[in-house]
């Protein structure tokens, strides 16, 4: 349980609901992670920039990032 309340989708700005929006298209659900990084809109943009910069890069096939991203989720028991 985090020690800060993350935002709720309704009191974010516009930023901050597409955020919530991508969020939830790609994982299923809005992680706590995103609620509380909403806090700082600057941050949520840098993060998302760096989120789509990984997703971009073409050095690595696809199917090994999801294969490493499941690979690390297993050792440090990420539940998605």
């Amino acid at each position: 349980m985090a020690r800060i309340a993350g935002i709720a989708p309704g009191n974010g700005g516009l930023f901050v609901r597409l955020a919530y929006f991508m969020t939830k298209r790609k994982v299923g659900r809005v992680v706590t992670p995103i609620k509380i990084v909403a806090h700082h809109p600057r941050l949520l943009r840098a993060l998302a920039h760096m989120e789509l910069g990984q997703d971009a890069a073409r050095t690595v096939s696809p199917q090994l990032k999801a294969l490493a991203q499941v690979k690390v989720a297993t050792l440090i028991g990420c539940p998605f």
